[in-house]
């Protein structure tokens, strides 16, 4: 079985004002970079077997102190990229939580494409549940960190506990927060949501031999 540690990116400059989707170059400001440190140390009991990332700034660099604590390479995959907002992308969440296709991304998401070529949440959940089986093949019995956004990590969590894609927005996942999966046959399990303190509970499971550390660095693929 394997065990997955799911990581919110920290906080940025335009976290809760802007949309800003697979915008490059948002980057974790000084109390996003506060977060990675705390983050690193909360893991300090946990000896990882792999760390992932979205290649977008901000998720690489909450796990950056992570990773150089571990020994790790941070390796980027593309199926833990924010969903692309299309024409929505850079936008106010002000303005964007007034409109009637808010409602709909609320209430039916199911239903939901960002407009202007964007992608769809049932597309973002379909990634999500492959990648799943990708890394329950890959990591046997490993301890796994995953570094993704918002959407993303509640996605997840909803796929895993079996819940109607329409109600997925009922999970609050906060910045810089860790939800740990246990993807196990026959049944995933969910074994902690949105937590950001102590997870020295999850110590005792020994690393199997062949989860051997990496190098540092950054790594696609």
């Amino acid at each position: 079985m394997t065990t997955l540690f799911v990581i919110r990116h920290g906080l940025t400059a335009h976290t809760g004002k802007l949309l800003y989707g697979r915008m490059r170059g948002i980057e974790l400001d000084g109390r996003g970079r506060a977060q990675a440190e705390a983050l690193a140390r909360r893991f300090e009991p946990i000896r990882l077997t792999a760390i992932y990332a979205s290649p977008l700034e901000r998720c690489v660099q909450t796990v950056e102190p992570l990773a150089a604590a571990q020994g790790l390479p941070i390796r980027e995959r593309e199926a833990w990229i924010e969903m692309d907002a299309g024409a929505w992308t850079g936008r106010s969440l002000g303005r964007l939580r007034r409109t009637r296709a808010w409602r709909e991304v609320q209430g039916s998401p199911s239903t939901f494409r960002f407009p202007g070529g964007g992608e769809g949440f049932a597309e973002a959940l379909a990634r999500i549940a492959a990648e799943l089986r990708w890394i329950a093949r890959r990591h046997r019995r490993g301890r796994v960190a995953v570094a993704t956004h918002g959407d993303i990590a509640r996605l997840l969590l909803a796929y895993v506990q079996a819940m109607p894609l329409d109600r997925f927005q009922r999970i609050v996942v906060d910045p810089a927060s860790v939800s740990v999966v246990r993807l196990a046959a026959p049944e995933p399990k969910v074994l902690l949501v949105n937590d950001t303190g102590d997870l020295g509970r999850f110590a005792r499971e020994p690393a199997p031999p062949w989860e051997a550390a990496g190098r540092r660095g950054r790594v696609r693929g």
